[in-house]
């Protein structure tokens, strides 16, 4: 919840973070105010969309956003062979500054900012992230004062149009090069810092990196082009799906251990069409007996080029996961101990 954008209602309205990418490579940061039924019928207020920030740290279509499990950030990928990593308080912030201070800073590039695709982060979920003390960055610092129809003069801040944020090339926390297109991204989400991304048809790989010091973990080589990855939530186990193969190869989905990178499943098509995208899907089949599917199993819902639709379960509920000898960060004791991973322990909670 957040404060209203209603020039002359005090309330709080359910909002929602939306990521929007286009083909030039900008990206568009968005608050989206929906109001509940009652506040719309009430007063007609329908909610609003505030622009916060104009994101410009690629120079080709954008092809994949992903929020960061914490929401403090996004990992963008482009045609441009890039992913960035962009932190959006560090974005937020730079609306505490004067108009021309802020341009003059995002000009210099600091180093204390290092910093038709949609991605949105519903407010209230495990990704909201937003302390009170924030909700100045997203709507303005600089108060101004509005007439009501009826004469009262209320309090309010400054149009957000007028006080959107640019974010250019360099102000990104990390940026990681690809030999592609970078069409696949997916956050560990049972460790934060742990990233997986997925290379186009040059480049043929998952490459899994380390967020908090920009380290290359590990990298499988899986000779065909990346077009999803999904994590499990119950297993250490991470899932892709498949384009165009080179050399051919049948395989349209696979499933990989981690730390290992091990190969522990995989699902053929027949006639060879392309895995277009892929999503989780936590329930089952529609007959099923109500009450017999959990969220805790593994269903994948995949486009297929042939113009269908394929639901896959690769992680049936009941067995328990098993992290092996090695940790979960590629085995860097280092990196491990900043994250407090501990190397004991069979389940996934």
């Amino acid at each position: 919840m957040r404060p209203t954008q209603h020039p002359f209602l005090d309330f709080f309205a359910p909002t929602e973070d939306v990521l929007i990418g286009d083909e030039l490579g900008n990206i568009y940061y968005y608050v989206v105010e929906w109001p509940s039924a009652f506040d719309v019928s009430r007063d007609g207020w329908h909610g609003t969309t505030t622009k916060v920030a104009s994101i410009s740290v690629h120079t080709q279509q954008i092809c994949a956003l992903s929020w960061t499990p914490n929401g403090y950030g996004f990992i963008s990928g482009a045609n441009d062979n890039l992913a960035c990593y962009v932190e959006i308080e560090r974005i937020l912030k730079q609306r505490m500054q004067h108009p021309s201070e802020r341009d003059n800073h995002s000009r210099e590039g600091s180093n204390t900012l290092h910093q038709g695709t949609l991605s949105k982060r519903r407010n209230g979920s495990r990704r909201t992230w937003m302390r009170d003390s924030m909700e100045s960055y997203v709507y303005g610092t600089y108060p101004v004062t509005k007439v009501g129809p009826d004469g009262e003069t209320r309090n309010a801040t400054l149009d957000p149009e007028d006080d959107v944020i640019p974010v250019r090339r360099g102000q990104e926390k990390h940026c990681w090069k690809h030999d592609a297109a970078v069409k696949a991204i997916a956050f560990c989400p049972w460790q934060d810092n742990l990233v997986a991304t997925g290379g186009g048809s040059n480049d043929k790989c998952i490459h899994f990196w380390h967020v908090g010091s920009e380290a290359l973990l590990a990298t499988i080589v899986v000779s065909a082009q990346v077009t999803s990855l999904i994590w499990s939530t119950t297993r250490p186990e991470i899932a892709a799906t498949f384009g165009y193969p080179t050399p051919d190869h049948p395989y349209r989905v696979a499933v990989f251990s981690w730390p290992s990178c091990k190969q522990v499943g995989a699902i053929a098509w027949s006639g060879g069409p392309r895995a277009l995208s892929a999503i989780p899907y936590p329930k089952g089949p529609a007959d099923a007996p109500k009450g017999s599917r959990t969220a805790r199993e593994g269903t994948i819902i995949v486009a297929s080029s042939d113009r269908s639709i394929k639901f896959h379960e690769i992680w049936p509920e009941g067995s328990k996961a098993t992290f092996g000898g090695f940790g979960m960060l590629g085995g860097s004791d280092i990196l491990e101990g900043l994250d407090g991973i501990e190397k004991e322990g069979d389940v996934i909670r």
